[in-house]
């Protein structure tokens, strides 16, 4: 499904048997965000992780209390300055997910180091699927 030209709501709704999502990751902001708040669950977390939409999303405050959800942001960056042991304690946990197969992520590409202005213009044009993977 492309969240560019189809509402995800009804989907989300029909997946969930109208329960709605639970935890809701977004990093898009928003009309995506709008969106969301619009299938999250009762008692559901919204997780704010940026805005790459360029606009900043808002939660009106009669809706997170109606829905009893909560909006929850993450500056992950953050933790390397204000609990690095965090950081890297997650960092490592993240790697033995990914080392015993638990987690799979999404890699839509693999590219030289070399190759980084390319892979970053793609990233801001939107042209990419997954994660792109630079190698030395």
């Amino acid at each position: 499904m492309d969240y560019t030209t189809e509402d995800f709501v009804p989907i989300v709704k029909e997946v969930t048997g109208g329960h709605g999502a639970d935890v809701v990751y977004d990093p898009v902001g928003g009309e995506v965000f709008d969106k969301s708040r619009r299938c999250i669950a009762f008692e559901g977390r919204l997780l704010v992780v940026g805005f790459t939409s360029g606009q900043h999303p808002s939660a009106p405050a009669n809706h997170v209390l109606v829905k009893n959800y909560s909006v929850v942001g993450l500056h992950w960056g953050l933790y390397r300055k204000h609990e690095p042991a965090l950081f890297w304690r997650t960092h490592e946990e993240l790697l033995r997910l990914v080392g015993e197969g638990l987690i799979d992520p999404l890699v839509g590409d693999v590219l030289p180091l070399d190759q980084a202005p390319q892979a970053l213009a793609r990233l801001g044009d939107r042209g990419t699927v997954g994660k792109v993977v630079l190698v030395p």
